[in-house]
């Protein structure tokens, strides 16, 4: 194991209660079998106080009983002949991150001061569209859609909805569609029953099952297969789900916030994405703005990036010199929040204690210039695969297809530069404005700020 782990060790469920109510724990693995207080009943008090810490639980001879009931408490896995390997430390180090994502408040800063964890940052107007946003949604149990370029923060807004939320006190489970492979993900986000496949030597319970009265956050929802789909249809439909091989629903009261940076609207028409799952994911919709639309932002930002790294490595903040913010406010920041915080972290690290210059910032910022003028080269070659993919698939009005898909990803970011005002929009498109108006309207365009009146 890590030794940055600093681990705690008692004999008995009596014993992890008392310890608990004098030293906070980042996380519980125990014997279901303890002395005393048996593991389960364990769990059932510790989770009165402590709703929001995980616990591994592990047996040498579990239950199928056992296992649902310690699901049912709300366990985070329940390990059957445990082994300290690879896997096993995967699951601690998942289990920390769960338990961190939970209990880690998210803030929403408006003005320039010390770091104090994490935090939406920004007094723009549309940031101030966001922080309402969240607070007239969190409230309620609305299905939410989160939409956005990468690095606008929308896991940090689904915490945050989250921990406003009256499910507060229930479990968070984050799951990234894009990062789990599609064979596996059914497994992850169900479960599955013994012997429902090759390798399925016992009962699994799935994220959505141990999220019971808490949130599921789905990263990046736009990417999963037809298959979950329908299935994720049918827990938003009935409020319950089967795991892989199970005959018997099992019922699931979990609240559904989702994320993406895709166009859900142009794979509903090349039928990647199903119309009826759109409208039940999009209940409420909040869209992040870009941080190129929100540039009054950007040396707030990065005074807190600055403030957090230098807390995180324990250095001192030499500050940012005003000559480097211009330079920083006057950048495109294709990768939004999540390049500038990148940005300024390699700038202290190799700032050696000074303030961060115009030449630090520059030099970093051209060389990220020179590998997406890199990136831009494939372009042709993404075209023309997906053209391939799409002519092998049997599919028709291609090209009206990628026209349009073009089209719509042009004026949502030309709108997004010019923070909803249509006219400058419609110069630099070079439309007149009732074209822009019209293809608005046929495309279904959301706006991303209070409207888009001209200002």
């Amino acid at each position: 194991m890590d030794n940055s782990y600093r681990v705690i060790q008692v004999e008995s469920g009596e014993m992890l209660l008392e310890t608990l109510r004098q030293t906070p724990l980042d996380l519980v693995i125990m014997e279901a079998q303890l002395p005393g207080l048996g593991g389960l009943d364990t769990l059932e008090k510790l989770r009165e106080t402590n709703p929001r810490l995980p616990v591994i639980i592990f047996s040498q001879n579990a239950t199928t009983e056992d296992v649902i009931k310690a699901s049912k408490l709300g366990a985070f896995e329940y390990v059957i002949e445990p082994s300290i390997d690879a896997e096993m430390i995967k699951l601690v180090e998942m289990a920390l991150e769960t338990g961190r994502f939970t209990r880690a408040p998210v803030g929403m800063v408006q003005n320039s001061g010390q770091y104090s964890g994490d935090n939406l940052v920004g007094r723009s107007q549309p940031m101030q569209t966001v922080y309402k946003a969240i607070g007239r949604v969190a409230p309620t149990n609305a299905t939410v859609l989160i939409r956005g370029e990468s690095g606008t923060g929308k896991e940090l807004v689904a915490r945050a909805i989250y921990q406003h939320s009256n499910r507060a006190s229930g479990p968070f489970v984050v799951v990234n569609c894009v990062a789990i492979p599609e064979n596996l993900l059914e497994s992850v986000l169900f479960g599955y029953e013994k012997g429902a496949f090759t390798g399925a030597d016992r009962q699994r319970i799935g994220k959505i099952e141990y999220a019971d009265k808490g949130t599921v956050f789905l990263d990046e929802i736009g990417d999963i297969s037809l298959n979950i789909q329908a299935k994720l249809l049918r827990l938003l439909q009935e409020r319950s789900i089967e795991r892989i091989g199970g005959k018997h629903p099992i019922q699931a009261d979990v609240r559904i916030i989702a994320a993406t940076n895709a166009d859900l609207e142009s794979k509903m028409r090349m039928g990647q994405f199903r119309e009826d799952l759109y409208y039940r994911i999009n209940v409420v919709s909040l869209s992040l703005p870009s941080l190129r639309s929100r540039s009054d932002d950007i040396a707030m930002l990065a005074d807190y990036f600055l403030a957090k790294f230098s807390h995180n490595l324990s250095v001192r903040n030499p500050g940012i010199l005003p000559e480097a913010k211009d330079i920083l406010i006057n950048h495109n920041w294709p990768g939004n929040v999540r390049e500038l915080a990148n940005t300024i972290e390699k700038c202290l690290i190799f700032s050696k204690g000074h303030p961060i210059g115009q030449d630090d910032v520059a030099h970093l910022i051209e060389g990220r210039k020179e590998t997406l003028y890199s990136q831009s080269e494939n372009l042709d070659k993404y075209i023309k695969d997906w053209a391939r993919k799409m002519i092998r698939e049997g599919k028709n009005n291609l090209l009206s297809d990628m026209t349009n898909h073009v089209a719509r990803n042009l004026i949502e970011e030309t709108l997004s530069f010019f923070n909803g005002n249509r006219s400058q929009a419609a110069r630099r498109l070079g439309i007149s404005r009732p074209t822009l108006q019209k293809k608005i309207a046929s495309f279904g365009i959301e706006p991303s700020f209070p409207d888009y009146s001209d200002k």
